[in-house]
């Protein structure tokens, strides 16, 4: 065990159970409570306590709020985790690291998204699709506020890919909710998710459902990338990466669009959630 999951053992064992039990024998909180309350699984937390796993700055937020940790603790589990102490609101700033990686996807279509699904940054692959025009609102760049509001009209995907998609766009904000509660813009931008759209308001009212953070998506039409979710740990983004079969016409269709397209990655939108 390393020192953060002995430090997070160590807190979960004498937290307060959120709903105490006739013969309970279990000090503090049981893993399965612990990972209820921070969005993760009881094997994760699991793993994070026995050292076989290390944690985003995202996932130590989401923890330190599920144990109700004083700040003290708070920045002594950020520290042992190797992060600096968040100040409650969602990172949007993509750092230098995050940049080059995006960059370094050449060809292969790609864009930086926050915990409030923001797009912040955009590669030249990903400008070459030309995926839709903008619609001159504040939440133009934002992927759930598109797919739940104004879809794009250059992107298409069938039944099942449209509702995998949006099951993941409520669950990832669900846990970004769990990780900052203080965050004005990101609470603001769910409240109108909900009131706007009666899918995503089903969506948030029955969590639980099983995602998975791949999905398909055809662009124009008649280009059609498989899209994957990748962690950026230490800015807490999320880089969505798009490709195609080898071999396959989608990825000759593919090297076609962006052969002439700029390799470098451009920080986009709007500051923030809202």
């Amino acid at each position: 065990m390393d020192d953060f999951g002995a430090a997070m053992r160590e807190l979960r064992e004498r937290a307060e159970p959120g709903v105490p039990e006739t013969g309970r024998r279990v000090r503090g909180l049981r893993r399965e409570e612990l990972a209820e309350r921070a969005g993760v699984s009881a094997d994760y937390v699991r793993r994070l306590e026995q050292g076989r796993s290390h944690p985003s700055a995202g996932v130590v937020n989401a923890i330190a709020r599920a144990l109700r940790a004083g700040r003290a603790d708070y920045e002594r589990l950020c520290a042992l985790a190797g992060y600096a102490p968040s100040d409650g609101q969602v990172p949007h700033e993509p750092g230098p690291a995050a940049m080059r990686l995006l960059e370094r996807f050449g060809d292969t279509p790609a864009f930086l998204c926050d915990a409030a699904w923001n797009a912040v940054a955009v590669n030249g692959a990903w400008l070459a699709l030309a995926p839709g025009a903008p619609t001159g609102d504040a939440r133009d760049w934002n992927v759930a506020w598109r797919t739940f509001t104004s879809p794009l009209g250059g992107i298409s995907r069938s039944p099942e890919h449209v509702a995998g998609f949006r099951a993941l766009l409520a669950s990832r904000l669900r846990s970004a909710s769990l990780r900052y509660r203080a965050d004005a813009s990101l609470a603001a931008l769910v409240d109108d998710l909900r009131t706007t759209s009666r899918t995503f308001d089903t969506l948030w009212r029955t969590p639980g459902a099983p995602v998975t953070p791949e999905n398909r998506a055809v662009f124009g039409g008649d280009l059609a990338l498989d899209g994957n979710l990748l962690a950026v740990p230490g800015d807490d983004l999320m880089a969505v990466v798009l490709t195609a079969a080898p071999g396959s016409p989608d990825a000759a269709r593919l090297a076609e669009r962006v052969a002439h397209g700029s390799r470098t990655a451009v920080r986009v939108g709007q500051p923030g959630p809202g």
